[in-house]
């Protein structure tokens, strides 16, 4: 450990440089994703506060499956169909992807359009079926 805080000490620019390259990724990544909600709470979002699933994935996907009752509407196409969500915008919503990876992008498009209640599902799809939860098709 003494020669971890000596290395730090010899090389401040270089330990410098590191932590404000790993404080702004961090930065970002805070930035463009939002809340993450398992599928349980979803599910209980739905229930209770009358959420609303928001699918990203693109048709062809949504075809093969999905969560039940979820809208579809794909990634590159949300901006300029916000227009459909616009009587949601007082509900809960919740964005489902495959893996989780990209939603955070539509979450962050969403509270800039005015959906406070924006959230996405963590794991998406992929973790949703992992618990056994029903798919329709």
């Amino acid at each position: 450990m003494t020669r971890f805080f000596e290395f730090l000490m010899n090389h401040w620019a270089l330990s410098g440089l590191w932590l404000a390259t790993a404080a702004g990724l961090f930065a970002y990544l805070g930035s463009k994703t939002g809340n993450s909600l398992s599928p349980n709470q979803t599910v209980a979002l739905v229930n209770r506060e009358d959420g609303v699933v928001l699918d990203i994935r693109e048709r062809k996907d949504f075809e093969k499956g999905h969560i039940v009752d979820a809208i579809n509407i794909p990634l590159a196409k949300l901006a300029e169909r916000l227009v459909e969500l616009e009587k949601h915008k007082d509900k809960p919503v919740i964005v489902v992807c495959q893996f989780g990876q990209s939603a955070g992008e539509a979450v962050k498009l969403l509270h800039t359009n005015g959906f406070a209640k924006a959230n996405k599902m963590a794991g998406g799809l992929a973790e949703w079926q992992t618990q056994n939860l029903p798919v329709v098709k």
